[in-house]
């Protein structure tokens, strides 16, 4: 079993290393500009990538980061209520051919808005549509097919991570900061010491 670990590991290595990361800081300063200037991010998914969108929203919201999620699907039923001039709305889908992704992005080209792509194809109708997009290669899921969202996931989480660790180091944000959004559970008692 080990031996299945230690290849998704690589796997997973050899896709965070294919980020373009002048394109990655670029994202950051963007994120930066949107909240400094006092709007949010958006982060818009549906499958596997729903909980992947959700854990980058909890961990903006603990650093007192402006964020919001749009299921993809409920987006044009609605939800697209969320999105307001000046935001960042970013989409998630793995082949950039998702149809309910691909509408999304066409509706939101009619609204003022900072708009990225986080995918794993580099020739695809959202990579044709969208400029500012992060696109990491994907040699293999994990899985016994190479089609379930598996490794593709867990780096879309690493990702976006790594987006809102890098967007608090740039907006200054302190342990104080943090400690004032996560008065409970272990963390809080810990930051009361």
């Amino acid at each position: 079993m080990t031996t299945y670990f230690e290849r998704q590991l690589k796997e997973i290595d050899h896709s965070v290393h294919s980020m373009d990361m002048e394109v990655f800081e670029r994202w950051v300063e963007e994120a930066c500009e949107t909240l400094k200037a006092g709007h949010k991010i958006i982060v818009s998914g549906l499958g596997k990538n729903v909980p992947i969108c959700d854990k980058f929203v909890g961990s903006m919201l603990s650093l007192g980061l402006d964020a919001a999620f749009l299921h993809t699907n409920s987006a044009v039923h609605g939800d697209m209520g969320v999105i307001k001039d000046g935001d960042m709305v970013i989409i998630l889908t793995k082949s950039g051919e998702t149809a309910e992704s691909v509408y999304l992005s066409r509706l939101l080209e009619e609204r003022d808005i900072n708009k990225w792509l986080l995918t794993f194809e580099k020739e695809s109708t959202l990579t044709k549509e969208i400029p500012n997009a992060i696109v990491l290669d994907l040699i293999h899921e994990g899985d016994q097919w190479n089609i379930m969202p598996n490794n593709s996931t867990t780096v879309n989480l690493i990702v976006l991570q790594g987006l809102a660790m890098k967007v608090a180091a740039n907006m200054g944000i302190t342990l104080e900061d943090f400690k004032r959004n996560h008065p409970g559970g272990h963390i809080g008692e810990t930051l009361r010491k």
